[in-house]
């Protein structure tokens, strides 16, 4: 079987809104108020916890590295709180991920974001069972651009690792199909998709609509 696994954060869906309140429920705890602005950095929040913090605290002049490491839980706590107060899935996503499945490829989702908590994301909005297979970034002991959670993906949706292809919206996503062997569609619509073209993925989706002739072309269609 041929596969389409998604990232999820920036490429399914927006949750760059949710990711910064957490975020800045940490920099109110260390006394700095709402650091983060979502019009500057969207695309920010769809690089991680980490990298929000890590942001933050250099924007006010005050990062050291055990501080990031010291409220990443709390901020992933704060997260899991309020998962889904603001993220909406970006127009189509999930019209193109049924057409997909109705063409006879096999759906499943790659994240960085770990399993417990894309888990919950997905089930809070009401889509969890869409998806044969979702690998995070704890799943296994590596995570992307290493390309065996995409593989493990594919196997866990009931697809060949060899017949796949990578929907995402970052360098990460690039450089993990391109470690796995198999073509990349970035999207265009996220925080950072001006920069999509420059990291050469085999096609660019500027809308999910799209989507499905993409697959086809790149991949081939389900006998």
């Amino acid at each position: 079987m041929r596969t389409v696994i998604f990232d999820l954060d920036g490429t399914l869906a927006d949750t760059s809104g949710d990711l910064l309140a957490a975020a800045n429920h940490c920099f109110r705890q260390m006394g700095h108020g709402d650091v983060l602005i979502h019009e500057q950095d969207a695309g920010v929040a769809l690089r991680g916890g980490r990298m929000m913090l890590t942001h933050g605290l250099k924007r006010v002049g005050a990062y050291k590295d055990e501080t990031v490491q010291a409220y990443y839980p709390i901020l992933l706590e704060a997260y899991a709180q309020a998962i889904d107060t603001h993220t909406v899935f970006y127009p189509g996503a999930l019209e193109a991920v049924e057409a997909l499945k109705g063409a006879g490829y096999g759906v499943g989702i790659c994240t960085n974001k770990p399993e417990a908590l894309a888990d919950l994301l997905l089930t809070r909005l009401g889509v969890r069972d869409r998806f044969a297979a979702l690998v995070g970034a704890d799943t296994l002991p590596v995570r992307k651009p290493d390309p065996e959670p995409l593989r493990e993906a594919v196997r866990r949706a009931g697809g060949h690792p060899d017949h796949c292809i990578l929907i995402g919206d970052s360098d990460t996503d690039r450089n993990t199909a391109r470690a796995a062997g198999v073509p990349s569609v970035l999207v265009t619509f996220g925080p950072s998709g001006e920069d999509m073209a420059a990291l050469e993925p085999e096609a660019l989706l500027h809308h999910f609509d799209d989507l499905p002739k993409l697959v086809s072309d790149l991949i081939g269609v389900v006998a």
